[in-house]
């Protein structure tokens, strides 16, 4: 399996759509290690975290759902006892001048955050900061 990626296709805002985009991966063997659908204005867009996101692709390019857009995506743990700790993270992002287009959780509880591709290291780089800080203080 390779790096964990974010997929993005937009759906039918429709019922089944959701079926049928699962249905489809699952036979392909791609598993969904998070994500979610948003529906806004009509229009569904799925994100979703996979391990294979060119099978992803190509299983749902074939069916006719697409185009898919994969993006590198920075995970960590936050502090779940802690409140406020989304807020303070992304604040460091912020400050970073880097802008979220994305962020789900995973089944492990991991924040998963797309950014743009270009300041994708940027933002690997203040998440690693802020890790090592949070482990120093925790």
């Amino acid at each position: 399996m390779s790096a964990l990626r974010d997929i993005e296709v937009a759906l039918p805002d429709e019922p089944g759509a959701l079926a049928h985009f699962g249905e489809l991966l699952g036979r392909a063997g791609v598993s969904l290690e998070g994500g979610g659908v948003f529906t806004f204005r009509g229009t569904a867009i799925a994100h979703f975290l996979v391990g294979d996101a060119e099978t992803a692709s190509r299983v749902l390019g074939t069916a006719g759902m697409g185009p898919v857009t994969i993006r590198p995506v920075v995970m960590l743990a936050l502090d779940q006892e802690v409140p406020g700790q989304l807020g303070a993270f992304t604040r460091c992002l912020a400050d970073e001048a880097i802008n979220i287009l994305v962020q789900y959780s995973d089944h492990d509880h991991h924040l998963v955050i797309v950014t743009d591709p270009a300041r994708h290291e940027d933002a690997r780089h203040v998440a690693a900061e802020w890790t090592t800080r949070s482990q120093r203080s925790g």
